[in-house]
């Protein structure tokens, strides 16, 4: 039910994997997530929906390795089966013709942006697009990204920014909206999905320039439907389900505090269980 077309490595520990469902994808939305079991021993794990084919009925997700889960889902091959995936959940994103959006990523959002500029693309937008990475190397699919794309930039942590030439910034994704805005450029709408000091960073500078700002956010999430509580985030004030209300909200409403120290509440137990898995 659950076939696996194609699994690879794209960059260094991180994999994009597309597989089949029972369901239609048709249903689909931009900024929607699946939750996914590699088998029946294994944890459920939300995923943001980084592509769909109605053709082939698939989704494709793209994850990093962190502990022993993604590390059992990593070994699957093309043809293997998953246990379970549950979708489409969440709140898609609101698409909307409001002028010249951003959609910045970093990490697995590099993947998690593509179906919102691509819409957004489409509901008429001046769409740029910012990617981040660690060096060139993780900076994947920028072909891809750059056919729903009016401009896109680039940063690197270690300046390797040969690979676009003036359209390449040595730092991170929310220096490349700073050094613009300060040269005069105006946007109308941000949206950023990756780590969550990444995030963050994008919150603090849209919320000084007076741009609306919405962000995807990943905390701990265990049956996706709201039911656990576990996934809960504190947005103006009011306890929200990042399940069920989001993953998208408002950037300059979240408790940003609060949600730093609840992403790290089993990072110890992270580490160890991923030491203790067999390797790739």
């Amino acid at each position: 039910m659950y076939k696996i077309l194609h699994c690879e490595q794209i960059v260094p520990n991180f994999h994009m994997m597309e597989f089949q469902v029972p369901w239609s994808v048709s249903k689909i939305k931009p900024g929607q997530f699946v939750i996914v079991m590699s088998d029946q021993k294994a944890e459920r794990i939300p995923f943001t929906i980084a592509d769909w084919d109605v053709e082939k009925n698939s989704v494709t997700i793209i994850f990093m390795v962190a502990g022993w889960s993604t590390k059992r889902l990593a070994k699957l091959k093309s043809g293997d089966e998953l246990s379970h995936v549950a979708g489409p959940l969440g709140m898609p994103t609101k698409i909307e013709k409001v002028g010249h959006v951003v959609l910045a990523g970093g990490c697995y959002g590099i993947g998690g942006i593509y179906p919102i500029a691509r819409s957004m693309k489409e509901a008429g937008n001046t769409v740029t697009i910012m990617i981040e990475g660690r060096d060139e190397i993780m900076l994947y699919w920028r072909d891809k990204l750059r056919t729903v794309a009016d401009e896109m930039y680039l940063a690197t942590s270690d300046g390797t920014f040969d690979i676009d030439g003036k359209m390449s910034f040595h730092g991170h994704g929310w220096g490349i909206l700073r050094e613009l805005t300060d040269g005069g450029k105006k946007f109308d709408h941000v949206h950023a999905i990756g780590c969550t000091f990444m995030m963050y960073m994008f919150a603090q500078i849209t919320q000084k320039l007076g741009v609306p700002c919405m962000v995807a956010l990943n905390p701990i999430m265990l049956d996706g439907t709201g039911m656990c509580g576990c996934c809960r985030v504190s947005v103006a004030g009011k306890t929200k389900f990042a399940c069920v209300d989001g993953p998208e909200f408002d950037a300059h409403q979240i408790d940003w505090q609060e949600l730093f120290n609840r992403k790290t509440i089993y990072a110890d137990e992270e580490v160890d269980s991923y030491k203790a898995t067999p390797s790739i």
